[in-house]
Parts: C-alpha cells; sequence; structure tokens
C-alpha cells in the first residue's frame, strides 16, 4: 500500500477512535457517587456467614435516637459532606452548602444539577440497625452510625429512590439500577459486620442470592 493512503489510513483511523471516545464521555453519567468502596464479594459471603440471624423487633425506635447531622470536617455537617464528596465539580460558599454540580443517582440512574433533590441514605437504615441490635447502642454509638463516612454506609441519591426503600432490608428492596445491587448488597453486608448487627431469615437469604451473582 502506497505510504500516502497508509497514512491517510490511519487519520481516518484515529478520527474515528477520537469520535468513539467522544460518545463514551456523552454517554456516561455526569456525576458518580464516591461511597467509599465496600468489601469484595467474596468477603460479603464469609461476613454475610458469621452474622446472628434473629428476629426483628422495632419495640421503642425512634429516629431521633440517632442524632444527625453532625459536624465533619470544618463548617460541614454529614449531608453537605457526602453531597460535596458524592457529586462532580461541586462548588460550596463558606457554609459548605453547595451552590453548583452535578449529582448522579447511583439507585436509579437519576441526575441533577439541583442537590436540594437528592438525599443522604442510609444504607442500612437507622429503623433497620434498631431492629438488628442497635436498640442496646448508646446514643453516642447511634450518633456515629448515623454519621459514618469512613463505613459504606452513607451515600447521595435522589428523594424518590430514597423515599422508595425507605427501612426496607435487601428481602425487599434493592436498587432498580441493576448495575449497582452487588455493590449494595457488598456494602450492606459490611455495614452489619462491621457493627454487630443481626439478620433476618428472609434478609439473610435474599443476601445469599445476590451475593451468589456477584
Amino acid at each position: 500500500m502506497p505510504k500516502f493512503y497508509a497514512r491517510r489510513r490511519l487519520s481516518i483511523l484515529a478520527v474515528l477512535t477520537g469520535l468513539m471516545a467522544s460518545a463514551a464521555l456523552l454517554d456516561a453519567p455526569a456525576a458518580s457517587a464516591a461511597l467509599p468502596t465496600p468489601v469484595s464479594a467474596a468477603t460479603a459471603r464469609t461476613y454475610l456467614a458469621s452474622l446472628t440471624v434473629a428476629t426483628e423487633n422495632r419495640t421503642g425506635y425512634d429516629r431521633d435516637l440517632f442524632p444527625t447531622w453532625i459536624t465533619i470536617s470544618g463548617t460541614c455537617n454529614t449531608r453537605e459532606y457526602v453531597i460535596k464528596r458524592d457529586g462532580s465539580n461541586v462548588v460550596t460558599n463558606s457554609a459548605c452548602t453547595a451552590t453548583s454540580g452535578s449529582w448522579y443517582s447511583q439507585y436509579d440512574g437519576v441526575t441533577t444539577t439541583d442537590p436540594s433533590t437528592f438525599d443522604i441514605d442510609h444504607l442500612v437504615p437507622l429503623a433497620e440497625a434498631w431492629d438488628s441490635g442497635a436498640s442496646g447502642w448508646t446514643t453516642a454509638r447511634r450518633q456515629a452510625f448515623a454519621n459514618d463516612v469512613t463505613r459504606p454506609q452513607l451515600i447521595a441519591v435522589s428523594a424518590s429512590s430514597n423515599r422508595s426503600k425507605s427501612d426496607q432490608d435487601p428481602a425487599e428492596w434493592v436498587p432498580t439500577r441493576s448495575a449497582y445491587v452487588c455493590t449494595y448488597v457488598r456494602a450492606w453486608v459490611q455495614v452489619k459486620y462491621y457493627y454487630d448487627l443481626s439478620v433476618d431469615s428472609a434478609e439473610k437469604s435474599a443476601l445469599t442470592s445476590y451475593l451468589s451473582g456477584c
């Protein structure tokens, strides 16, 4: 093949490659949640096998028994910290309130530039924690759980997905965005294991099933 045509072919291939890369960027979400990476599926399966199986009991539950939100860094409380962490190109004012940016809800694929439309989800809900052992905790430990930004326990998601989930466990609800289910159940098990919380039989069965496909 003459050198001219070879160079021209390489040039066309370069252009096509660039176009494909641009298309991939356009298809990507504008922002993605930065939930701390949960343990692997294999580790989650090991953790799950060690969790106590017990019947849940919600007697005495009150959300106010889990103090939120607390100061995490500088002027940022827990909600503001997670909103800033989980967005892209987030700009905040002196009070740490987000004034611009974009956010992508891993639960249902919703994207927004208005953080007020997003909630901070407790991946293991406060009521679920109460049911499975937190009723016996001190207020300080419940506060630490409700504001834990180290474990994969807090994530910014669309308000609609958070309210759809409510206080349900994985036997009753998992993210409608199937690509995130494996991450979700791995995180769920890690948080329950770290805080020594129990699981009920239906919850363990669902977690076992989901993890087997991870």
